[in-house]
Parts: structure tokens; sequence; C-alpha cells
């Protein structure tokens, strides 16, 4: 028991990170803040998109657990077409160019609070391209109907690990790219962050192609 907790926690993780690891309007925001006013700037904007997007996973989570006997059955076609969906985002991300965007923002004087809730309001206002994203991020960690649907205590217990590992993961990342572009603030660049769209897009590009291929390996030998 102690052993599946802890998996589906890592499970958990990763999608937050995988979630996360977007280089988008919102993340180039948080980038922004963070060279312009200050690193906690950062942080605080980063954990108004945590906070948001784990708002989103819970509804995401939720509407997983109604259908998991349609997603038991059409397991496998979820993985295809989440790791498809997931390759697509990839190549989205590599082809963005988050530059001209980073020079039009300007950062006024506000408070940490304002950073958190103007950007929680950001996020949240994307739910509509934020909750599919995530779902596919379920699919491909291979985050069961069992996992989300389980009855009893068990099943809450796994969901609330879930959630926790979800939100740990995505606040992991946004707290560590504050410190990191804060740290390097004053040889960062913007054309940078085309190297980082770069190499995230390939990261969930390969991701993607990853679940694909490891779906179908585990078919062909159900096959024979």
């Amino acid at each position: 028991m102690t052993f599946d907790i802890i998996e589906i926690l890592f499970r958990g993780i990763c999608v937050g990170v995988a979630a996360s690891i977007t280089v988008g309007p919102v993340a180039v925001l948080c980038i922004q803040r963070t060279l312009s006013k200050s690193r906690r700037s950062g942080i605080a904007s980063g954990l108004g998109v945590a906070c948001a997007d784990t708002f989103m996973a819970m509804a995401a989570f939720f509407f997983y657990s109604i259908l998991q006997s349609h997603i038991e059955q059409y397991s496998t076609l979820l993985r295809v077409v989440g790791g498809i969906f997931v390759v697509i985002v990839g190549v989205y991300i590599f082809s963005q160019n988050p530059v001209p965007q980073i020079r039009r923002n300007r950062a006024g004087k506000t408070s940490l609070w304002q950073d958190f809730a103007s950007i929680f309001g950001i996020t949240l206002a994307n739910f509509i391209i934020v909750i599919p994203y995530i779902l596919a991020f379920f699919a491909v960690f291979k985050i069961s109907s069992g996992d989300v649907g389980g009855e009893g205590f068990g099943g809450l217990v796994r969901a609330v690990f879930v959630i926790a590992g979800f939100f740990g993961g995505s606040a992991a990342w946004w707290t560590l790219l504050a410190c990191v572009i804060s740290l390097f603030r004053r040889r960062f660049r913007p054309r940078h962050m085309l190297t980082i769209n770069h190499v995230a897009g390939l990261i969930i590009g390969i991701l993607g192609i990853y679940t694909i291929l490891s779906t179908f390996f585990d078919i062909f030998p159900n096959v024979h």
C-alpha cells in the first residue's frame, strides 16, 4: 500500500511538471516579472499558476473518475490520442517564438498578492485549453481509472496524493524556474527563451512519441 501511494504521488508530480514546462503567455509573464521586478514576484506568480492548474487538475480528475468505466474500456485508445495530442503540443511549443511577447510585456508596481491573484485569474481563463492538456498527461503517465476512481477511503487517499503530487510538481517547477532566471538575470536575454522553447518542445514531443510507441508495444504481445 505504501509503495502504491508513493508511485501514485510520483506520477502526480510528473504530470504537474510536464503540464508546467511549456513556455506560453503565462510562463512568459512569470519570467518577465522575475527579470523586471524580483525573484519573489516570479515565485508568487508561478505559485498562482500552480494553484490555478491544480484547481483545473481537480476538475479533470473528477471528469476522469466519472467516466472511469469508459476510460477502462478505451484506455489504449486514450493513451494513443493523448500521446498524439502531446506530440502536437510539443511541435507547437517548439515553433513558437516568445521573444516578441517578452519585449511587449511591462511589469508595473504590484504587490506579491496582486502578482499571485492576477496570474491565477489569467490561468483559469484558459481552462478550455488547459484541462484537455492535463487529461492528456494523465493518460501519458498511466494514471488509471483505478487510481482516480477507487471506492472508499483508499480511493480518496489515492485521489488526494495524485492532486498533491500535481501541485508539488507544478510549484517546484515554477519556483525552480524563477530562482534560475533570477540567478542569471544579468546574463539572461530574451532570445534565450527561444532555446528553452525548443528544449521544452522536444522533451514534450519525445514524451508523446514514447507514449504512442509504448502503447503499441504493450498491445502487440497480447495479440499473439
